[in-house]
């Protein structure tokens, strides 16, 4: 073979391992991108899950034990009723018609209160809720270093008169090593420990699978004996808002899907009321401080005003929309929403309704799936759409409406055992 012929085999072998090389990297960068792709679209369903449209209604009775009842939620599926009796959290299958969880205080000391507060998430059959109990070991401490000041001999200023290759001297003593100080902190100081739970349903048709009850962390911030007033959740951020009242004494909490916490309330500040955007992630929050009332939109530390009319109270949000009400004499007068938009930071509000409907006595205002707002009482329900109103009557001596507006939990209690009928609210 000519030296020739030799040097195009090898420019010939090095064209085709590069060929090789090149159609690698390109294949292994079209994976990447289909994983990548793969990757954000999961993030994104999880992030910004799309407003699934309301679950068909049910119609159905049921008729559980025991009569002291207390918050009835209906999950977001209508398969499943929480509840408490007498301290204990309950979750009851409506299908298989059974108690399918429960958890009771684990002690009798006051911190032993066990289950303080529910809430279903409003996008899956998962329940959120808070536990409280006895801390064991309420005080902790840790050991911190103590920084000593230099001496002079060791000070940067310090004449050394030392050769660096001085030879030591074999009869002197070794020197002696100090102990560095220390000193006590206190790093937690809580008779009460408070810790977060997620319990997860199943499908309510499958007997032999037992709900996920699921330790997420603890709460050291919260207060004891501290009682949860709200608690709304931005699906967009995944986060948990939550105002707690305290012996006269308010905090906005928020936790993050990271399991971080932090107070966002200003001192003196009190959290009437809360809602949270599913599109966006702001919190809307009716603030007061000293004599000022006002409704403010927060997004981390960042704060703005939304409205300054003391008679405005936040009625929800649904669907990138807020709504706010303003209120007469202990009457619901108007109603005025205002489009959350990505490019403006300030709402635009309309008005969309006015009438007159009692306020004073209302259960709870939700804003239905249909864009519908609902102001209820355990007897009558008023139905506002399309700027006009209607009256709808309860039964029943407790009522319950589903958070997308379209079902009645009606309560009665008959002897021993509680009624539950499931019913079209419309």
């Amino acid at each position: 073979m000519g030296k020739n012929e030799g040097g195009g085999f090898v420019k010939r072998k090095t064209r085709a391992l590069l060929r090789t090389i090149t159609s690698w990297i390109m294949v292994s960068l079209m994976l990447q991108f289909a994983f990548y792709y793969f990757l954000n679209y999961k993030v994104e369903g999880i992030m910004a899950p799309v407003n699934a449209q309301p679950i068909v209604v049910k119609s159905l009775e049921t008729e559980i034990p025991g009569t002291n009842l207390e918050n009835l939620q209906l999950s977001y599926g209508k398969d499943y009723l929480a509840y408490q009796e007498n301290g204990v959290l309950k979750v009851y299958n409506l299908q298989q018609e059974k108690v399918v969880f429960e958890k009771s205080p684990q002690g009798e000391s006051e911190y032993d209160m066990g289950p303080i507060y529910y809430q279903w998430l409003p996008d899956r059959d998962t329940l959120v809720y808070f536990y409280a109990r006895r801390n064991p070991n309420p005080t902790t401490t840790v050991v911190v270093p103590v920084e000593e000041e230099p001496t002079e001999q060791g000070s940067s200023g310090s004449n050394n008169t030392a050769e660096p290759d001085a030879v030591e001297d074999p009869n002197q003593a070794p020197p002696v090593k100090k102990t560095p100080k220390t000193r006590t902190e206190v790093r937690y100081n809580n008779p009460q420990i408070t810790e977060v739970y997620t319990l997860e349903l199943p499908p309510s048709d499958e007997e032999e699978t037992a709900p996920d009850d699921r330790y997420n962390r603890s709460i050291d911030s919260f207060p004891a004996g501290g009682q949860i007033k709200q608690m709304v959740v931005s699906t967009f951020t995944n986060l948990l808002y939550l105002a707690i009242e305290n012996n006269g004494k308010f905090q906005l909490m928020e936790i993050d899907i990271m399991k971080n916490v932090r107070t966002l309330n200003q001192a003196g500040e009190v959290i009437t009321q809360m809602a949270a955007s599913d599109k966006f992630g702001t919190l809307y929050a009716k603030s007061t401080s000293g004599k000022s009332e006002r409704i403010i939109g927060l997004q981390g530390w960042n704060r703005e005003v939304v409205s300054d009319d003391a008679d405005d109270v936040i009625l929800g949000n649904r669907e990138g929309m807020l709504y706010l009400g303003n209120i007469k004499d202990d009457k619901l007068v108007s109603i005025r929403s205002g489009e959350e938009n990505s490019e403006e930071k300030s709402l635009k509000f309309t008005t969309v309704w006015e009438g007159s409907i009692p306020y004073d006595d209302a259960k709870d205002v939700i804003i239905g799936a249909n864009g519908e707002i609902i102001v209820y009482n355990d007897l009558t329900a008023y139905i506002i759409k399309d700027g006009s109103d209607k009256e709808v009557k309860l039964d029943g001596e407790e009522n319950y409406i589903s958070s997308d507006g379209v079902e009645v939990i009606q309560v009665t209690r008959v002897g021993m055992s509680t009624k539950v009928k499931l019913h079209p609210l419309q």
